[in-house]
């Protein structure tokens, strides 16, 4: 069912809006899609008022601010597919579903940068710089930003595991001893398996970290989580802006211990860069000819 409760809230308040709010309102209405995908200055522009009045309005419609309306907005304009995507219509066309998957990732990236708090950011890179050794686990959508993470952290000259099946899981973390640390991922923080496995990493003495949704039963067993919501509903949709936020915090964390490093860390960087030249053939100049 299509839902567009936003847009109708918006066109019974166009009378209650003062001037400027009302231009806002009217870029907006006349090509919603395209607003999703706007940034706060072109919409203030476009409606030839400052980026404070679009903030105003975003929140006269219990929004956040404008990330968080660009989100609502494209919530109200499709119900979406079942096991697709919420963001996406049966009949959208290519250049539809294409600017709809855009406008929602972009946005639920930009509302995430806004949610993370620096300082858990900070907790979590300093319990990965005095790791022993790392384990990322993750099932699902979430198994293979595991795998990414184990392919950016293998770089820091400690053991580095990604595992994907909930046995080698279990009995990973049974294994573990104090200096280990777990990173679980999981967006609902509801999968059973991961939660269990979690304390049972913590009982033996591992540090465990997620990155997972806020209140949630795997939250409640970490020593330390970075939390995000979106209103991707993982349970009903294919997972799309959630996996694009895990990803972006992986790189996060990843930045932030190649920064404790140091400066003199880079040459071994430098190091595993360099030996894969020979497998590459030579990047072409633009002005070679074919």
């Amino acid at each position: 069912m299509v839902r567009h409760d936003l847009l109708d809230r918006i066109r019974r308040q166009l009378d209650e809006l003062n001037r400027s709010e009302r231009k806002v309102a009217d870029v907006i209405l006349a090509d919603p899609t395209s607003a999703t995908s706007m940034s706060i200055a072109t919409l203030a522009q476009l409606a030839s008022v400052s980026e404070p009045t679009v903030n105003r309005f975003c929140r006269s419609f219990d929004a956040k601010g404008y990330p968080d309306f660009k989100i609502k907005l494209a919530q109200s304009l499709a119900g979406g597919t079942p096991y697709v995507s919420q963001a996406v219509e049966p009949g959208d066309s290519a250049t539809d579903y294409t600017q709809k998957i855009f406008g929602a990732t972009i946005a639920a990236l930009d509302q995430a940068r806004r949610e993370v708090p620096p300082e858990r950011i900070e907790r979590v890179v300093d319990y990965l710089i005095q790791a022993r050794q790392l384990h990322f686990f993750g099932l699902g959508a979430s198994g293979a930003v595991a795998q990414d993470a184990q392919h950016k952290f293998f770089r820091f000259n400690l053991p580095v595991t990604a595992y994907v099946d909930v046995l080698m899981q279990r009995m990973v973390a049974a294994a573990c001893h104090t200096g280990d640390v777990v990173v679980v991922l999981s967006w609902t923080g509801r999968t059973r398996d991961l939660v269990e496995i979690a304390r049972l990493a913590r009982e033996n003495g591992a540090v465990v970290l997620g990155i997972t949704a806020p209140d949630s039963p795997l939250a409640t067993e970490c020593t330390e989580t970075l939390e995000v919501t979106t209103p991707e509903d993982t349970d009903y949709y294919m997972p799309m802006t959630s996996r694009m936020i895990q990803l972006a915090l992986i790189d996060v964390l990843a930045t932030g211990v190649t920064l404790r490093r140091g400066e003199d860390f880079l040459p071994h960087l430098k190091k595993i860069k360099d030996s894969l030249q020979t497998t590459r053939y030579p990047a072409r100049g633009h002005n070679d000819q074919p």
